[in-house]
Order: C-alpha cells, then structure tokens, then sequence
C-alpha cells in the first residue's frame, strides 16, 4: 500500500476508485464499508485509494484541545488508521491535511481539484455522506456532477451492527467515557489501544512496589474513564500483561489525568520506548485512599483480580470479536 501526504504529487493516469472519510478508530462499520469499496473497485479494474486527513476535522473544528477532550476525543492516531486501513488491501492511501481552509472549500471546487491529481471513476461512500464547505457535497450533488465529470456514485447501505444496535464512532466514545471497554472493543472488532512513549513520572509506584510505565498521551486524544483495567501492554520485548490506571491519583494529588501501566511479571526499563495499551477489561472505578497503605492493599487486590480475569477470560479473548451483523437499511 502506498501512502501520499498531499495530492501534489499524485498525477496519476491509472484509474482510480475512491472512498473518502475521517475513519477514526476504522471501526467495523469502516470497516466492511472500505472491504465493499475494495472489492468493487478491483472488479471494475480500478485501483482502491482512501483518502483521510490529519489532523482530524473534529480536531481542527473544536476550539481547544481539553475541550475536545472532554466532547468526544479522538478514537485514534494517524499511524494506528492507516495499519488498520492496510489490513483492508487497500492500493493506497492519500492524507490530506485539514484545517480551516479546507473546510471552507466548496464541494465543486474540492471535487475538481481531486479530478486534477486522480483520474477519479468512482466514488464509495455511506449512505450519510456529504463533503464541501456546509457539506454541500452531498450523494445528489455528487450523482450529479458524475454525469459530467464521468465518474460513478457507489452507495453502501448496509447497517453494521454490534450487539443488536449500529457501530457508531459516537458509540464507541460513550462507551468508553463510561468505561465500558467491552462494548468499545466489540464495535472496534478489536482492543481499544492507546499508543505513546514513556515518560518519566514521579515513581512513586515503584516506591510502592508497584512500578509503573507513564504514558505520554496528547491531550485531544480520548480516555476511557478514570478507573483501573486490564490491558495488554505490547513493547519492544514483547507482549505482558497490564493493570493500568487512568486518572488523576486522588489518594496523593488531583493532576491532570495520566494514564500509568503497571506491567505483570516484567522488570525492564521502558523510559522513551514506545508502549501499545490494548484495553481489555475495567476492574474498578478509580478511588481515593485514606493512606498509602490503603492503596497498596488495594492493589495487591487488583492484581490478583486482574489475574484471575486473565485465567479466565484471555486464552478467548481473540475469539469474543466475531463477523459483524449486517442489516439493510
């Protein structure tokens, strides 16, 4: 697959399908919709080419970083949707960047500059989608304007479905600001996974006998609730299991939430290396101690809770993500 950042550089003769979208998290729902744009595009002899942006819009149209935060977040970071969109045997991927500007544009002129670097012959879209400044850009339009441009509209319009009700990004962030992983990793088909380096905290969970590896989060990006999980812990060495606490420490200080793995049966030192956190279970909500000794007994607790969890639950773990459901709308 190859990546473009930009379209200056995408002159391109070979003829080409598209799909369009933010694609945060490329939950199920992008997902079966980009398979279907694969699928059809290949069988009409045209090369498969997502396009998304970076930043995204949500990022770019909310005024502060907190605020975003708070109102939704973002699912996930460039690197993680475009391993994701791979995986779907895409040709190839063009990120634009979005800002204010591009957000202005009118569909027409947005649509005619595609046209100038891609010999556009197809456009796969859902069944809500628009593009353009006031979303002017919508599947009429499009239609229309593809009579005159020559390229056609594709529409998919099946509902993926997650446990009886449609995979929504704003789903999946409900899901998680009430902690509930379960059904976030069901709508995803896969953990949640936040990925950053580590960082250096104030070790006070090694003083504890309890060392944790500090997550350096960027601010817009969204947490599950505060509260202690079980995770995955992927680094260099390999693959460990995690309790992880996303919170603010109330029994010491309220800081701005941080997000700190204690990884199981691992010693090694892990300052500036990349950690992946896949999110599989919530133990507990995050509370405030009367002392640290308080806290200590409770977490001799959550590792012996989280590890019976794992016994129980983790040899199946890779199982409990089935083929969604789909249904017509």
């Amino acid at each position: 697959m190859w990546i473009a950042y930009g379209l200056s550089q995408q002159n391109t003769s070979e003829l080409t399908g598209l799909t369009i979208g933010a694609f945060d998290g490329v939950h199920l729902g992008h997902q079966a919709l980009i398979r279907w744009f694969v699928t059809e595009s290949h069988r009409a002899g045209l090369q498969a080419v997502v396009l998304t942006f970076d930043p995204l819009p949500r990022q770019v149209l909310t005024h502060h970083s907190k605020v975003a935060r708070q109102i939704g977040g973002v699912l996930s970071v460039l690197e993680e949707r475009l391993a994701c969109i791979a995986s779907l045997e895409v040709d190839g991927v063009v990120v634009l960047s979005f800002d204010r500007a591009l957000a202005a544009t009118p569909a027409l002129d947005f649509v005619t500059h595609l046209g100038e670097h891609l010999s556009l012959r197809g456009f796969w879209v859902g069944s809500d989608f628009s593009l353009g400044k006031g979303r002017g850009g919508n599947i009429t339009f499009l239609r229309e304007l593809g009579r005159v441009r020559g390229f056609d509209v594709h529409v998919f319009e099946q509902v993926v479905l997650w446990n009886g009700a449609p995979v929504r990004s704003s789903r999946i962030r409900r899901a998680l600001r009430a902690g509930d992983v379960e059904e976030a990793c069901g709508c995803l088909g896969r953990p949640y996974r936040l990925s950053a380096p580590v960082g250096y905290g104030d070790q006070r969970g090694r003083t504890l006998g309890f060392p944790t590896a500090n997550l350096v989060i960027p601010e817009e990006r969204l947490l599950p609730a505060n509260g202690v999980y079980i995770c995955h812990a992927h680094v260099p060495q390999g693959c460990f299991h995690a309790i992880t606490n996303v919170g603010t420490r109330p029994t010491f200080n309220h800081r701005p939430p941080t997000v700190e793995a204690h990884l199981l049966d691992f010693s090694a030192n892990l300052y500036d290396m990349p950690l992946q956190l896949d999110f599989l279970h919530r133990l507990r909500p995050e509370i405030k101690f009367s002392s640290a000794e308080a806290l200590v007994a409770q977490m001799h607790k959550d590792e012996a809770d989280a590890r019976a969890w794992l016994q129980e639950h983790d040899l199946k773990h890779a199982q409990l993500y089935k083929t969604p459901m789909r249904s017509k709308m």
